[in-house]
């Protein structure tokens, strides 16, 4: 088999997938690399004189991993590893994860030490962020602590507070009613499961074994007491899928179904391709060349109305009725606001003169 790849690239993409997972049987790697498995071999032994404590282990194939350690020397980059780098860490400013000047300082590390063919391509990758996180930061050890009990399986013990507001709207972790400022509800004890990212806020799903029910929590809000509590067998996730989940309790679907509580059917007078665009979740269906058919969810039927509303074009058809009647609420209200902006300074808002 030619050997196609140089001894240097070849060596970094090698080191590359030891990282990636623990164990690699030798022809794997030899098919990855494109190479023998002498070659591969070789490339080990490379690596071993590099200081690279690579392990051969016995099977039916053979194979290599790379021990983990301290001793490890400092770690390589190819080309698009180093790419992927720089944008990762430029983007980390928005993640919410209150990271963002450790993010500047880590690529002002890694670039120091690459070579300057890298350095000149990182430095040619300059990302400008223009949709910073929506709510605050979360404290990088709030992250770790909750990862870390995660990956544990050991239930999390945490006061859950709220900046002048209520806890948060079952199901949602989402602000719920005013109240002073600093208030603590009573320690939450939860099987966590997942920390997920959603419009630039993280949150903790876990089981809220004080509720027996599934929540999302904001980790913004949540401050982690010590010690854990015990281990726990992980439940399964309702739906069985995280993404499903966690968008249908923000729909706020019963058991995270990924359903809105109110879904409607419009047909508008433009072509689908001009619809579907700014459809985000909704289902858009041609039926001409300057027709369509769009469904859509939402939180109630003014909503969905609302929403059909922004495209400006004539509504042909809609159902069910209860998404008519959502139209007659808006045009009313619309009129209103209308005869208000036309009325003169001091009429009321029939036009007649206020008292």
């Amino acid at each position: 088999m030619p050997e196609k790849n140089g001894t240097s690239s070849r060596l970094l993409t090698l080191l590359s997938l030891l990282q990636a997972r623990r164990d690699w049987p030798g022809s794997t790697l030899a098919e990855r690399l494109d190479v023998t498995p002498r070659t591969v071999r070789r490339d080990v032994d490379r690596l071993r004189a590099l200081g690279y404590p690579v392990q051969a282990f016995k099977g039916p194939d053979g194979g290599y991993r790379l021990d983990a350690g301290s001793d490890l020397p400092p770690l390589l980059f190819d080309d698009d590893q180093a790419v992927a780098l720089a944008v990762a860490l430029q983007l980390a400013t928005t993640s919410g994860a209150g990271i963002g000047e450790a993010a500047a300082r880590a690529l002002t590390t890694v670039r120091q030490v690459m070579p300057a063919r890298l350095r000149h391509r990182v430095d040619a990758v300059q990302v400008t962020p223009v949709t910073p996180g929506a709510g605050p930061e979360v404290g990088p050890g709030v992250l770790v602590a909750l990862t870390a009990a995660i990956r544990a399986r050991e239930v999390v013990r945490f006061d859950y507070a709220a900046g002048g507001q209520a806890a948060s709207v079952p199901g949602t972790g989402e602000p719920g009613p005013a109240l002073g400022s600093d208030t603590f509800r009573p320690p939450r004890r939860a099987e966590p499961h997942h920390l997920v990212t959603r419009n630039g806020r993280w949150y903790l799903v876990g089981f809220d074994l004080d509720r027996a029910d599934w929540r999302t929590y904001r980790c913004d809000r949540i401050t982690p007491r010590t010690p854990n509590g015990p281990r726990f067998t992980p439940r399964e996730l309702p739906g069985g899928d995280l993404a499903t989940f966690v968008n249908g309790v923000f729909r706020g679907s019963p058991a995270g179904a990924d359903t809105w509580p109110c879904t409607g059917t419009v047909e508008l007078g433009l072509p689908a391709d001009r619809v579907a665009p700014f459809a985000h979740d909704g289902v858009v269906e041609p039926l001409g060349p300057d027709r369509c058919r769009l469904t859509l969810g939402a939180w109630s039927w003014v909503g969905i109305a609302a929403a059909v509303a922004r495209y400006d074009t004539d509504v042909l058809a809609v159902s069910p009725p209860a998404l008519a009647d959502a139209f007659r609420t808006l045009s009313a209200r619309f009129a209103s606001a209308a005869s208000v902006a036309a009325a003169p300074a001091g009429a009321g808002p029939d036009g007649s003169d206020r008292p």
